[in-house]
């Protein structure tokens, strides 16, 4: 008599999937730990160690206290802000997964995709020139979208995932981002000028021998080494927002219906600056949310996406020019397209007679038919 034949150990594998995935989960933590140690050290070699011992000045005690309590803020505010998930409009219905699943690889998906992206507000492609869609989450990618593979979702206008914040950098919590790197900056600024006449000291022998010369020498470097990388990062990023562009769209430009334009977002430094921080600047420098639109959808300056304008940015004009590159009109969110109508560079004339030029035919209002 045959020995009955053991199940499969599926349980077991899935148990250590589980814990292995949760140890991975820990040990993302150890970045932010790390900054966390080094944020409560520099707190109490500076207030208790120097202020409180050495110089003991109040104007210096508050100051720093100002600075550390807007560099906690906003870096609480990055770490623990949800990133934005594209909205159930973008997820494929039912039938057109199972229609997607049917068919085989190549135009026929590329067809049933088209069908569901056809009243949605995308104006990128891929490389090839089809729909931008998600495998992993079943749905058709917004436009400055991207799966993330550590956090396995796709997030909207993605930068980057930092593992300094165990946390994607992207549309809900880019503002907060910025600010811990501005906040940041200025804290180990402070603490570097502050601290410098005491560094001097302790070389010329002038600190007496004690615990707080080795606590004010160290912190004197930190503060200098900090300083020099985020001097360098936060410059990076002020120029991504001057020019409205992610990390990632510097290292691929998006593709849009007909080529790749590095650009294609920008809409001049004043509104890419709004785009981020809003239009009350009473909320710029405060770690609250205040961006503009609603991240699935972004006003481009390759097409006039509001049906009630007439004239057309001085940016779409090396566009209508060729009519061969046509993009599709699709609705826009309302608390985007004021960017575009709000253009007081543009003058009465000009728009006259750009209107006049191009009227109810310009090609970048006309709905490019897909087949």
């Amino acid at each position: 008599m045959a020995a009955p034949s053991l199940p499969p150990p599926t349980r077991a594998v899935g148990t250590w999937g589980g814990v292995r995935r949760r140890c991975q989960r820990l040990l993302y933590w150890v970045p932010v730990l790390f900054i966390s140690s080094i944020l409560c050290w520099s707190y109490y070699a500076y207030v208790t160690q120097l202020c409180l011992r050495e110089c003991r000045r109040v104007v210096c005690l508050v100051a720093y206290h100002i600075f550390f309590m807007l560099f906690v803020w906003s870096y609480w505010k990055t770490i623990f802000t949800l990133p934005m998930n594209p909205s159930k409009e973008f997820h494929l219905s039912y039938s057109d997964k199972e229609s997607l699943e049917r068919e085989p690889r190549g135009e026929s998906q590329q067809e049933v995709l088209r069908r569901a992206a056809k009243d949605l507000p995308i104006y990128t492609r891929t490389m090839s020139g089809a729909i931008r869609y998600c495998d992993r989450c079943h749905l058709v990618k917004p436009d400055r979208c991207h799966h993330c593979s550590v956090c396995d979702k796709c997030i909207l206008k993605m930068d980057h995932h930092c593992p300094w914040v165990n946390n994607c950098v992207g549309f809900s919590n880019y503002k907060f981002f910025l600010l811990f790197l501005a906040y940041s900056l200025l804290y180990c600024l402070f603490i570097a000028a502050t601290d410098l006449q005491y560094f001097i000291k302790f070389w010329t022998n002038g600190l007496p021998d004690t615990q707080a010369k080795f606590h004010i020498m160290f912190l004197f470097f930190a503060a200098a080494m900090f300083s020099v990388s985020l001097s360098s990062l936060f410059g990076y990023h002020c120029w991504l927002v001057s020019k409205n562009k992610s990390t990632l769209e510097v290292f691929r430009a998006p593709i849009f219906r007909h080529r790749a334009d590095k650009n294609g977002f920008s809409l001049g430094f004043s509104k890419n600056l709004r785009q981020v921080f809003g239009d009350e600047k009473k909320y710029w420098l405060l770690p609250v949310f205040s961006s503009l639109g609603d991240g699935c959808s972004f006003p481009t300056c390759l097409v006039n996406q509001d049906p009630e304008q007439a004239s057309t940015p001085g940016c779409l004009n090396s566009t209508s020019k060729n009519e061969n590159h046509l993009f599709p009109a699709k609705p826009l969110r309302d608390s985007q397209s004021h960017l575009l109508t709000d253009t007081p560079s543009w003058s009465e004339t000009s728009a006259k007679a750009e209107k006049g030029k191009v009227g109810m035919s310009n090609p970048a209002l006309t709905m490019e038919n897909e087949t």
